[in-house]
């Protein structure tokens, strides 16, 4: 293989068109982040409605979902790389490896050590979950996606002030403005190039 040096301006001109082909790619995953968003929402309102109930033994049961979410994920995507077998960028491929630590850890956190982590469970996976979007904005240069990210780092910041109980509303109001939202947002963008 043959070194070549690169100019500045073609240094330049590659890393930008890395973000756009990402960008372009990562458009096609609104979906993910509508159903990673709505699922979060499902299990905390689940987990609300037992609590009203006072079903509180049951309320670990809605929990089960998220690793049944990351696994339909994974089929999905491996579907996906096969059926389109894309090229993946070096950037693509961080977030995409970012998104299943980060997520693989939630989940760790979430049945092992959510006893130790006490009542800043809910703060910290807001803040995490936060961490990821907000890098996958900036990465791919989307501003709803950043903006919905800040946000959500906002509400797991403002979430230490809560009582516990109130750490699944944070959680689906996050969801909503930090997944739902910005998921939506990047299927509009895509329909809208393809017109």
């Amino acid at each position: 293989m043959e070194k070549t040096d690169l100019t500045p301006e073609q240094s330049l001109l590659l890393i930008s068109k890395t973000i756009e082909e990402t960008k372009d790619r990562f458009k096609e995953y609104g979906h993910v982040f509508i159903f990673w968003g709505t699922l979060t929402i499902i299990v905390f309102g689940s987990q609300l409605i037992l609590s009203l109930l006072e079903l509180y033994r049951f309320t670990i049961v809605p929990v089960y979902l998220f690793p049944l979410g990351a696994i339909l994920t994974g089929v999905w995507a491996w579907r996906e790389h096969q059926k389109n077998n894309h090229p993946r960028t070096i950037i693509g491929s961080m977030l995409q490896n970012m998104g299943w630590i980060i997520g693989m850890n939630l989940l760790i956190m979430g049945f092992l050590f959510r006893d130790r982590l006490g009542d800043a469970t809910g703060p910290v996976f807001i803040i995490l979950l936060a961490l990821l979007i907000i890098v996958s904005g900036l990465s791919i240069k989307f501003r709803p996606l950043t903006i919905g990210g800040v946000l959500l780092n906002l509400i797991g910041l403002g979430s230490f002030f809560l009582d516990t109980d109130y750490h699944g509303f944070s959680l689906m109001v996050g969801a909503l403005v930090g997944m739902v939202i910005p998921g939506i947002l990047l299927n509009i963008a895509r329909r809208k190039e393809n017109v």
